[in-house]
């Protein structure tokens, strides 16, 4: 794994908010983990633990929607939704990220139904969509670990061996990749699938 730190043209992009809980680099991109709220950062992009819907929910669906302000709502009805795994991309309005990512994740079933695959697939779509729009910061919150009851410590190695993979196969310009957790204990999952990683 090549470090490489962030290009000066970039650095001042990178959010600064928030002290990271961990920080580790893959190829030109800052990967760090957060405990905060996602609705604060000051990113490209935030990616959204959407229902198929899109019209918002609980949880960070619904925290997002409420940050942003009903445009945000009235965008999304007119995506016709969105399928298990997959991702869509809205403006941020009244958000200070640019843009809001829609990722849809599983909902946990004892995990013969592909529940993997359907998480890892959020994080790839998503990736995609960033570099499909030109973003070079995006965060992520803990993707189906809410009321879809994935469990917390499966979908961070699933998060982050996701990122990397996808990074080390195509970097699409990303400088900088947030997971934004929500609890002291979702960043210790996220940390220690770090170290499973070697990148810390």
């Amino acid at each position: 794994m090549a470090a490489c730190a962030p290009t000066a043209r970039y650095a001042r992009r990178m959010v600064k908010s928030a002290v990271p809980v961990v920080s580790a680099t893959k190829g030109a991109t800052r990967l760090d983990i957060l405990v905060g709220d996602i609705t604060t950062l000051e990113v490209d992009a935030i990616v959204n633990a959407a229902n198929r819907t899109l019209l918002g929910g609980g949880g960070v669906d619904g925290a997002i929607h409420r940050a942003a302000g009903p445009e945000l709502k009235r965008e999304c009805a007119s995506l016709g939704g969105c399928e298990t795994g997959s991702a869509k991309i809205t403006k941020g309005y009244r958000l200070k990220a640019k843009h809001v990512i829609h990722a849809v994740g599983p909902v946990w079933s004892g995990g013969n139904k592909r529940e993997n695959e359907l998480l890892r697939s959020c994080y790839a779509t998503a990736l995609d969509l960033a570099a499909k729009h030109l973003l070079h910061t995006i965060a992520f919150p803990a993707i189906s670990t809410g009321v879809y009851s994935f469990p917390a410590d499966r979908a961070a190695r699933i998060a982050v061996g996701a990122v990397t993979e996808e990074i080390e196969k195509a970097p699409r310009g990303l400088k900088q990749v947030i997971f934004c957790c929500f609890s002291p204990e979702s960043a210790e999952h996220h940390k220690a699938a770090f170290a499973e990683l070697g990148l810390s």
